[in-house]
């Protein structure tokens, strides 16, 4: 799988949960619908994933890490939310991702 694939199927899976958790919290009127819609915007060294209108998170091209944001553009490195390669052990519905219990 391409960095390319894995950032598209990275970005499905993040617009999915934030839809489902509208659904689930009774919160789904198009307003809020529309404010789930995720862009990819490709930069030399990070790719910004935005949710809505604001960056959301942070993916570095070379290694597929996926970080918060301190500001738009600005990667927090703190704020680690594995890799493209673990995004399903991530619950990506809240407002921040929370790591999925292990079952």
């Amino acid at each position: 799988m391409t960095l390319e694939d894995k950032i598209k199927h990275f970005s499905e899976l993040l617009e999915n949960a934030r839809l489902l958790r509208l659904e689930l919290e009774d919160l789904s009127c198009e307003a809020n619908r529309l404010n789930c819609k995720v862009r990819i915007r490709p930069g030399p060294k990070y790719i910004k994933v935005d949710v809505g209108n604001s960056g959301a998170y942070m993916v570095e091209a070379t290694t597929g890490n996926i970080y918060g944001i301190k500001a738009y553009g600005v990667a927090h490195k703190g704020k680690y939310y594995g890799t493209l390669d673990t995004v399903h052990d991530w619950n990506w519905g809240g407002y921040y991702a929370t790591p999925r219990r292990a079952s």
